[in-house]
């Protein structure tokens, strides 16, 4: 479970977040997080938050930003505002590290999206895009539909896909939270 101060990191993306305020602190109400991307890093897809906004304020750097089929960068300074129900993604658009802070509000179930796709990515589990097996991620997906989705197909198509997947995806035993084996043998031990 993440806690304030806690750090995550995605090799694949070259994303490292820092957990200011979490889900348990703020009442559900929101997630803060500290973000850094490294040059040519980016968030691993264009994704939708169905019913909650996202708001960044860049730090030091340059973020590149699509919101709806709107393309922008940010700079020291400025803040962006992503509305429930909008596709977007980012990138960083210079040559040093991009610093911005992420609000996510609320939170729903997305640090448990978080923490599962950066450890998915650190164990070498997903592909250069930063996304797992189609299967794992019907798994994941299906979990946390309320959180994010895809920008396309729709929505209903997109709870079609995953009511086939999800079931095959965890008979091939994955689950919607993934522990590394490091720690999920850490946790056996001290049983």
């Amino acid at each position: 479970m993440i806690r304030a101060g806690d750090t995550i990191e995605n090799p694949i993306t070259g994303e490292r977040l820092v957990f200011r305020k979490t889900s348990r602190e703020t009442g559900g109400q929101a997630v803060v997080i500290e973000t850094f991307v490294q040059p040519n890093g980016f968030v691993a897809a264009a994704h939708v938050h169905p019913s909650q906004e996202e708001r960044f304020e860049v730090l030091r750097g340059s973020v590149g930003f699509k919101i709806g089929r709107k393309k922008l960068v940010a700079g020291p300074g400025q803040r962006i505002t992503v509305p429930a129900g909008t596709p977007h993604k980012f990138w960083n658009a210079g040559d040093d590290e991009a610093h911005f802070v992420c609000e996510v509000r609320p939170a729903l179930q997305f640090e448990s999206l978080l923490e599962t796709m950066f450890a998915l990515a650190t164990d070498g589990k997903t592909n250069r895009k930063g996304m797992p097996n189609p299967l794992r991620l019907a798994v994941i997906a299906n979990a946390h539909f309320d959180t994010v989705q895809l920008p396309f197909p729709p929505a209903m198509l997109q709870r079609v896909a995953l009511a086939l997947g999800s079931p095959l995806g965890k008979l091939c035993g994955y689950d919607p939270i993934y522990v590394p084996a490091l720690e999920s043998a850490a946790a056996t031990a001290s049983a």
